[in-house]
């Protein structure tokens, strides 16, 4: 009889970008709750309560880095391996996000996007490679946008669909080395940043009736995704861009 598929992550250490709210928080929660030390990382002194609130409410541990400073995550990597001990699991959901049409987008804010969300991306994982060989897992949060982007946030969705390209690069270049590279892609969630658009029921409504299960996900939903791809259950499984948005991409 075959064993069951182990979905446990106890003596793992992981470190999430972004993870003193929204999906980063639920993420690391997950994580920590399937038996891995977690750290996580935020953006500097002015979120630094918000992110050590998140880092005591799941037993992890806080680390500011702001990276759009290309130093910053090879220093994040280093500082996250000290604090726990090594590094196993490398979750990259940090990103900055504009919400603008074409004629709003700037050099100086698409540099931004692209520096965050693509530039530090492959900063962290070569960065990571060491600490990761031989079973690591590294997971690249992206977006529905990469492949259905939407009108109002053109910059946004290029970096998001940039970052699917690298991740199926990367997991290539990495399966070699035993490290396990995906993509995680959720559609509509509801998180802090959108829970202003969502409040308008009109507005939520209509974005619930172009998802076939007619509902926006919540946090949960993507952190369970999450887990499974950062487990043993997962071994097998890299290059692969999981979309968690309740059939929306189908529909």
């Amino acid at each position: 009889m075959s064993a069951a598929p182990d979905f446990r992550l106890d003596g793992q250490s992981a470190l999430v970008t972004g993870g003193r709210r929204g999906l980063g928080r639920a993420i690391a929660a997950a994580l920590a709750a399937s038996g891995a030390r977690v750290a996580i990382s935020h953006e500097g002194a002015h979120d630094e309560a918000e992110a050590r609130a998140t880092a005591e409410a799941i037993g992890a541990a806080a680390l500011p880095a702001d990276l759009a400073d290309p130093t910053v995550p090879e220093a994040l990597v280093a500082t996250a391996a000290r604090s726990l001990g090594g590094l196993r699991i490398l979750v990259c959901n940090a990103a900055a996000e504009r919400r603008e049409s074409l004629a709003e987008i700037t050099p100086e804010g698409m540099d931004l996007l692209w520096a965050v969300n693509v530039r530090a991306t492959l900063a962290l994982v070569r960065a990571a490679i060491p600490h990761l060989e031989g079973g690591g897992r590294v997971l690249l949060l992206g977006s529905l946008q990469g492949t259905r982007p939407n009108p109002h946030q053109l910059a946004y969705a290029a970096t998001k669909a940039a970052l699917a390209n690298m991740g199926r690069n990367l997991a290539r270049q990495l399966a070699p080395k035993g490290i396990a590279v995906n993509i995680l892609s959720p559609g509509a969630i509801a998180t802090e940043g959108n829970a202003a658009a969502l409040a308008d029921v009109a507005y939520r409504r209509a974005v619930e009736a172009r998802i076939p299960a007619g509902r926006i996900g919540q946090p949960q939903d993507v952190a369970g995704a999450a887990v499974f791809l950062c487990s043993p259950a997962a071994a097998y499984v890299t290059g692969a861009e999981l979309v968690v948005d309740g059939g929306l991409g189908a529909a």
